[in-house]
Order: C-alpha cells, then sequence, then structure tokens
C-alpha cells in the first residue's frame, strides 16, 4: 500500500501541502465511493458514510479539515494512522479499505461501524462478565499490533469502539510506534526523545518520562481501561494532566477489590499486574493478558451439571452392571483390612496392591 505521504517529511517541515482543505458534500465521487452525508468531525478528521458502488456496502470516509492538511505534522499523523491500521488485519482493530487522495487531500476509507466508544458506556458500569470479555478483545487486538512491531500509545476508552455485537475495535493508531516501518524514517519527527505522546490517566510512567516505550506501555494502558471498566472510576486521575501525570508516576490506585468487592481477587491480579510501575513486572505482552484474562473468566463460569449427571449417570450403570454379573472388585491398600471371605469358602474377590 502507498503511503498517503510521498516525499520524506523532514523535507517538508514548515510548507503547507495541502492549499486549502476540500469538505465532501453528498452525492460527491471519490473513485467508486459515494458521499451520502456526514458522519462527524473532530480534530483529526472529518468523516462521512459514503456508499461502495462496486461492492455494494457503506463505508467511513476520513478526510483531514482545512486547518490540519495545511500542518505537515498532523498530515504525517494521518498518514501514519492509516499505514498502521492497514497493515493490520485483525477483528478487533478498525479495517482500512482504501487510502487515497482528491485534489490532493488525503483521505481513508474504513470499514463503517454501528455502536458507540466504550467512553460512552464507561458512564456505568460494565459489569465483571462484559468487562473480562471487551478486555480480552482488546488485548487479542494489541497483540496482533505488537506482532507487527506497532505500539499503539493511547489505548484509552475513547480510542476502542465496541460494536452492537459486542466487538471491540481499536481505533486511532496516529501515534503509534511502528518499528517495523521499512523507511525507518517515521519516527524521527512525531516521535523525538523526550518527548511524552499519550492521553494523561492512561501513559505508562516510562511514556509520562518520555523514553522510548514498548508493548508493555500498551499493557499498562490496558491495565487502566480494565481498571475502569471494573469499577466505574479512573485508576489515576487529577484536576489537571500533569496532576494524573504525576499519580500515575508516584501513587498507586485504590485497591480495585476495596472499589469493587465483586470483583474476584484472581482478576484483580490480573489489573494489578498490568499497571506495576517498573516494566519489567508487567505482563510482558498483551496475548499475556489475553490468556489471563481468559483464565480468570474460565474460573468464574458455574459447573456444568449437565455433565456432571451424566458422569452420575454412567458410573451408576457401571455399578449396577457390576453387580448383576456377580462379580465386584476390591481395591486393596497396604495397611488397610482385606475384605473378609463367607461361608468358609475362598473369597472370590481379587486383591490388587499398589
Amino acid at each position: 500500500m502507498r503511503s498517503l505521504i510521498s516525499p520524506p517529511l523532514a523535507a517538508r517541515m514548515g510548507t503547507p501541502v495541502v492549499k486549502e482543505s476540500m469538505p465532501l458534500t453528498t452525492g460527491m465521487r471519490l473513485g467508486r465511493f459515494e458521499v451520502l452525508g456526514p458522519l462527524g468531525s473532530g480534530g483529526m478528521g472529518e468523516v462521512y458514510r459514503a456508499r461502495d458502488r462496486e461492492l455494494d456496502r457503506d463505508v467511513a470516509i476520513k478526510v483531514l479539515p482545512e486547518d490540519v492538511a495545511s500542518d505537515p505534522v498532523r498530515l504525517a499523523r494521518f498518514d501514519r494512522e492509516a499505514r498502521a491500521a492497514a497493515a493490520l488485519a485483525h477483528p478487533n482493530i478498525l479495517v482500512v479499505h482504501e487510502v487515497g487522495t482528491t485534489d490532493r487531500v488525503p483521505f481513508v476509507v474504513f470499514e463503517l461501524l454501528h455502536g458507540q466508544t466504550l467512553r460512552t458506556l464507561l458512564g456505568r458500569r460494565l459489569g465483571l462478565t462484559r468487562a473480562l470479555d471487551y478486555g480480552t478483545q482488546i488485548a487479542e487486538g494489541l497483540a496482533a499490533a505488537h506482532d507487527r512491531g506497532i505500539v499503539h500509545r493511547d489505548v484509552k476508552p475513547d480510542n476502542l469502539f465496541v460494536s452492537v455485537s459486542g466487538q471491540v475495535k481499536i481505533l486511532d493508531f496516529g501515534i503509534a510506534s511502528w518499528g517495523g516501518d521499512e523507511t525507518g524514517r517515521l519516527d524521527v519527527t512525531l516521535t523525538l526523545p523526550g518527548a511524552a505522546l499519550g492521553t494523561a490517566g492512561y501513559m505508562a510512567p516510562e511514556q509520562v518520562r518520555g523514553e522510548t516505550v514498548d508493548a508493555r506501555a500498551d499493557v499498562f494502558a490496558l491495565g487502566a481501561v480494565l481498571y475502569e471498566m471494573l469499577t466505574g472510576r479512573r485508576a489515576f486521575s487529577g484536576a489537571t494532566s500533569i496532576d494524573c501525570a504525576t499519580a500515575i508516576l508516584s501513587t498507586e490506585p485504590a485497591t480495585l477489590t476495596d472499589v469493587a468487592p465483586d470483583v474476584p481477587d484472581s482478576v484483580a491480579q490480573v489489573v494489578d499486574r498490568c499497571l506495576r510501575k517498573a516494566r519489567e513486572q508487567r505482563f510482558q505482552s498483551a496475548r499475556d493478558v489475553a490468556f489471563a484474562l481468559e483464565i480468570a473468566s474460565r474460573s468464574m463460569r458455574p459447573p456444568d451439571r449437565r455433565r456432571f449427571a451424566t458422569r452420575r449417570a454412567v458410573a451408576a450403570a457401571a455399578v449396577t452392571a457390576a453387580l448383576i454379573g456377580g462379580t465386584a472388585t476390591w481395591l486393596w491398600l497396604p495397611g488397610t483390612p482385606k475384605p473378609a471371605s463367607h461361608g468358609g469358602s475362598p473369597s472370590r474377590c481379587r486383591h490388587r496392591t499398589r
């Protein structure tokens, strides 16, 4: 897939690439895509609903707003988001269908999602089962990104989308660290040493300090999201971003089981390990987190009574068959009295030792 930004980014710093934005209008065509109407807008893009006339499906198209389109750094972030998402193919990561430009205005075509962000859902506690399900899906999506050398660096409820079917999608790879970039230049201008990139309240301590981060920074952010889903409150909060950063560096969140007594210790231990301030003490991969959450979920499931009833029926049938056949087998352990024979005749019981 070609990059939205073909010249080296360093050569264009400070030089506007796009002179003006071109908002899309209903009925406009971008290749095979026909714009149906606006879906929303934000600081990093305007999103429209469109129809893919070739494949007969609705999609979402994101273009840059005018002020962003003339900013090379933000344009590079837009490019990074598209490239990172397009490099990944996983059920828990937003699907990119196509990238391109129209009159030098870059656009990205995504799958159209139906649902709401996790931030919206966190207006209330989700419940233990849903929280663990969402957490496992997020961990699996992050593991797929990490396998490709991509660290998201901005995992938070606003960047996690829950579809109407309950499927979680990871969004916005705009500040992702991409160690596998073939040019080796992607991080030069957007990831300068000593620059803290991320969202206050969800950044790992090393991220707050502006250090180089790896997949374990996403593990920390996942722990913060899990804590919030399970308790209804943030793990690290403050009146300002600086207060949040200070809390991350120097304080521990309230014990999860104290805030939410219904959360099992096995789950609390997973979250606690994700939130360790020393990265060496955390889970070393998102896949390990997914596995631990799955084990915790299984331990909470009630036993399958039908399975045990079947086992009891089989055992009862075996005993009945043995009695009808007139035979019985005794298991004799050393130190226990042997069963006595009856009627003066030799016993038919077999004695086995082990």
